[in-house]
């Protein structure tokens, strides 16, 4: 039979990397800029209030570097490649949020602009440092898809939250070979009409046609949400005492990275057929359902594997 045990999160076994550290707190004081600046500045870009943009992306390079310097942090040892990349990281972000943050401060849009020769040569960088950070990350991701950090639970929901959010980065790609069909602009986000259609309060994200930054923005964060279920259920198996069995954690585990993958390509077809997220049709519907009922079968498999499991709670 197998043992319960309370199980523990892992530990940190290196330092929090300074470069992403730092650079996480300089996004957390550009959120606050960003916010002032919707407060105060009521002008408007594509459609959404100038500050919108760059205050989403500051948010979303904080959790993204703090979810990936405590990552490499539970590894025993830290390669000086994996830091090296990690720095690039740091180095791709800034190079981004001070071409985002300068494009707002002159009035325009930073993203798929080639107005001007300066535009199009600033979305050029951006481009560039959006295809490095990737590659950095994905060599990141790599060495940490090799190391086993924590109990199986914990190390498979980071193999598998690294390898959703290599897709998710990837399906940025989308957005530049769309035509946005507004001269001056090489690319677009949403589908099925220009940029600058209605959007959702706090997302931005079309009300009323295809979305691709949905995808883009539900696959990078499966980083933090993988990882922080498999956290949780460590956290709860004090309580429920079937949380101990690290099958039924890691068979959980599975389920919810298979499930959040499905929803990805979900969202995926959803936005490039032209379809808003808050309007799903039939077909969406259905696909949705089942990866409902895909999702509730694999927790009951997974709760049945502890069946006959004897329970011993350790100190």
């Amino acid at each position: 039979m197998s043992v319960l045990t309370v199980p523990s999160l892992p530990r940190p076994h290196t330092p929090l990397h300074r470069p992403l550290m730092y650079f996480a707190a300089a996004n957390a004081a550009l959120v606050v800029v960003g916010l002032i600046g919707m407060l105060v500045d009521d002008r408007v870009i594509a459609g959404s209030t100038a500050w919108f943009k760059p205050t989403k992306f500051a948010i979303s390079f904080v959790f993204y570097s703090v979810a990936l310097a405590w990552l490499m942090s539970l590894r025993p040892t830290l390669s000086r490649l994996t830091s090296a990349m990690a720095t690039v990281v740091v180095v791709a972000g800034v190079i981004e949020q001070v071409i985002i943050f300068g494009q707002v401060i002159r009035g325009t849009r930073s993203h798929y602009n080639v107005t001007t020769t300066l535009d199009a040569t600033l979305w050029v960088i951006m481009g560039s440092t959006i295809v490095i950070l990737f590659l950095a990350t994905l060599v990141i991701g790599i060495g940490l898809m090799r190391a086993r950090l924590g109990d199986a639970s914990i190390t498979w929901s980071i193999r598998l939250g690294i390898a959703i959010t290599l897709v998710g980065l990837a399906l940025g790609n989308l957005m530049p070979q769309r035509e946005s069909g507004v001269e001056g602009i090489a690319g677009a986000h949403t589908v099925g009409a220009p940029d600058g259609t209605p959007g959702m309060p706090l997302t931005g994200w079309s009300t009323t046609n295809g979305d691709l930054r949905i995808p883009h923005f539900f696959g990078m964060h499966a980083l933090q949400a993988l990882p922080l279920l498999a956290a949780l259920l460590v956290v709860l198996a004090p309580r429920i005492p079937l949380l101990r069995s690290v099958r039924v954690r890691l068979g959980l585990i599975i389920t919810a990275s298979a499930g959040y993958a499905a929803v990805l390509a979900l969202v995926t077809w959803q936005a490039l057929r032209g379809q808003p997220l808050i309007h799903p049709d039939q077909a969406t519907l259905t696909a949705a359902a089942a990866i409902v009922t895909g999702v509730v079968v694999g927790v009951l498999i997974s709760v049945a594997s502890a069946a006959g499991t004897r329970k011993v709670v350790t100190a």
